[in-house]
């Protein structure tokens, strides 16, 4: 008997999943726990994985449709029950035949299997491929049977044409190629929604302030050099830059505790732990997992912590819970090169801060002009519950920590 596949529980108050990418097709053979399908919810992408070996025998929801919690959207038929497509179910989408005319895209009328043309085409992928004023010929179908579904024609429209050939004028030789006025349409994921919406939020409904800082990195860039090879041989991870950030902030935040506050009418509510958010760019988007009580963690545990978070956002591997909470937030800009920037908070967080590159300026320092690694900083809060004195004082403390990290042992 057939099992359905049916879509999990993938966060509280999260009822409409996107279907993502099937890494399993009809008539595939699955061991347990192997993963079937992407899951994109506006909060996390998550695999479903096989409950029992077996082979898959139906897909009924397709790449890039809409489902809710529960859903069934495919069949899979355990090891040694013979191979049947169930009888209960949503029946396949008819076929719709898509065919260019003229210069104009034409959607035929909707035909029965017996007269199946040679490219057999879901009705939302027909609306994608006629927007784009392209065809279906020589899209190759992921869908059931090999129907191209409406993710198999967004990937097609966003291929760029190959140039048509150059005419030859009698008068002039060949004509210049005419530069690309070509559109690609490629779906917005849940999770990147999710994201423009938070942005907004946080723009709309905080008073939100920017200032600024820069710092000497002389003097971690050169612990760093003296012990990252004992670092990597003991801990089995690289001594980076974030952790000296993660404990300078959480200095910081101690010394300031309105950055780590929440504006919650009538209340602010304040915190006496430090949940620290780490912005790292994943495979839907930037996320942004949080390091729960940082204030507990040694440099190894924060190093080892960031290295695993980069790698599992990576593969889209996060957990939910792992992405929930926070009591502030850091983002390196710097790894990409950004030399200024303004951050935007993660609502309902008071505070961000914001690391940029590390480039050598000329500073003066007792008087001389020397040369050193400088990096800006950034902090954006809430004005509604953090003034400037505290914003300045806030940063202030980062530099100093960080110019002279000794105050880290000693919590001064």
């Amino acid at each position: 008997m057939a099992i359905e596949l049916r879509v999990p529980e993938v966060g509280e108050s999260v009822t409409e999943v996107m279907i993502g990418t099937w890494k399993k097709r009809e008539g595939d053979a699955v061991a347990i726990d192997d993963a079937i399908v992407e899951i994109e919810s506006d909060k996390a992408t998550v695999e479903l994985p096989a409950p029992i070996g077996g082979t898959i025998t139906k897909v009924v929801k397709a790449s890039g449709e809409k489902a809710v919690v529960g859903e069934v959207i495919g069949y899979l038929e355990p090891v040694g029950a013979p191979a049947a497509h169930p009888a209960a179910g949503p029946t396949p989408p008819p076929f719709v035949d898509v065919r260019r005319t003229e210069g104009r895209t034409v959607i035929g009328s909707v035909q029965s299997p017996a007269a199946q043309p040679a490219v057999r085409v879901m009705p939302a992928a027909a609306r994608v491929l006629a927007e784009a004023g392209a065809t279906a010929a020589g899209v190759a179908g992921s869908g059931p049977g090999g129907r191209v579904t409406k993710q198999d024609a967004v990937q097609a429209v966003a291929k760029p044409a190959p140039p048509p050939p150059a005419e030859v004028c009698p008068a002039a030789g060949p004509l210049a190629a005419a530069g690309s006025r070509e559109e690609r349409f490629q779906l917005i994921s849940p999770i990147r929604r999710r994201i423009a919406d938070r942005l907004v939020e946080a723009q709309q409904q905080a008073a939100l302030l920017t200032t600024f800082n820069e710092v000497d990195m002389s003097a971690v860039m050169e612990l760093r050099k003296k012990f990252k090879d004992l670092f990597q041989e003991r801990y089995g991870a690289k001594l980076g830059f974030m952790s000296f950030f993660v404990r300078a902030s959480v200095e910081a935040l101690r010394a300031v505790p309105q950055v780590n506050a929440e504006y919650r009418d009538p209340h602010i509510v304040y915190r006496d732990y430090y949940d620290i958010g780490i912005a790292v760019g994943g495979g839907k988007g930037l996320v942004v997992p949080v390091l729960r009580n940082a204030e507990a963690m040694s440099f190894a545990q924060i190093e080892l912590a960031i290295g695993d978070f980069a790698r599992r956002a990576g593969d889209n591997k996060l957990k939910l819970e792992e992405l929930q909470g926070g009591t502030f937030t850091i983002s390196n800009g710097g790894v990409y090169g950004s030399m200024l920037s303004t951050p935007i908070i993660n609502p309902p967080q008071s505070g961000i801060l914001g690391l940029h590159a590390i480039q050598d300026r000329p500073v003066a320092v007792a008087g001389q002009v020397v040369i050193r690694p400088m990096m800006f900083l950034a902090l954006t809060y809430d004005h509604r519950l953090v003034d400037g004195r505290e914003a300045v004082t806030f940063l202030k403390r980062i530099k100093d920590t960080i110019e002279d990290p000794s105050r880290l042992m000693l919590e001064v």
